[in-house]
């Protein structure tokens, strides 16, 4: 693909416990690799369930209450997301105590990786941590924990989680991506213009980044 001079700016609203959201950029990661673009990538929040108990709830119920799914129904969508993770070499591992949880923390905590420099780093990590290692993300002492393992100061972290810190400017991303209309995820926005919603596939992604960069010759 020819090379523009501007890497691509990719912003990518979405949460920790969207399973289309990992598996979607790992997708779109795939087809940046295949196609040798140049890019960056800014995360943004957004919360699946800002109304969440702190303690979270068990996920098949939560699936069965939310959308009225049948277990069946809910055991064929984990098999697809599975598989779909498996093809882009994500490893999901879902129990019948798997959890969903109130994200609003995590968000506060990917703030302040941002202010490091380590937000795709801890991102990556969230996304393993919950969907892989089954870790209890809604617990502020986990996060902390993987906010060390990424290359974050623990105390730091910890009391930025303790302290609310950043619960404003999270806030504030928040609802600006709702009034750009944002209202499922995961919402990928190349070069602040072209909005595409979901998880594409490989090559769906990269038709996507070949048309833009013919756009920009």
């Amino acid at each position: 693909m020819k090379q523009s001079e501007k890497p691509l700016r990719i912003d990518i609203v979405s949460d920790v416990v969207c399973p289309w959201c990992v598996i979607g950029y790992r997708q779109l990661a795939k087809a940046l690799e295949q196609t040798n673009t140049a890019h960056t990538i800014h995360w943004h929040p957004f919360e699946l369930n800002p109304n969440m108990p702190s303690e979270g709830q068990n996920l098949r119920e939560h699936i069965i209450e939310k959308y009225g799914s049948t277990k069946q129904e809910s055991d064929a969508s984990r098999k697809r997301m599975t598989e779909a993770g498996q093809e882009v070499g994500f490893e999901f591992n879902f129990t019948d105590d798997t959890r969903m949880h109130n994200t609003f923390n995590l968000h506060q905590l990917l703030h302040f990786a941002d202010q490091q420099g380590r937000m795709h780093d801890l991102k990556q990590a969230l996304f393993v941590a919950h969907f892989t290692n089954n870790r209890d993300i809604s617990d502020i002492n986990v996060l902390a924990d993987i906010a060390a393992e990424t290359g974050l100061d623990r105390s730091e972290a910890l009391a930025v989680l303790e302290g609310q810190f950043f619960a404003k400017e999270v806030r504030a991303a928040e609802s600006h991506w709702q009034q750009q209309g944002i209202q499922s995820v995961p919402a990928i926005i190349f070069n602040e213009r072209h909005l595409v919603s979901g998880a594409q596939g490989v090559d769906n992604y990269i038709n996507i980044l070949e048309q833009l960069a013919n756009m920009s010759d």
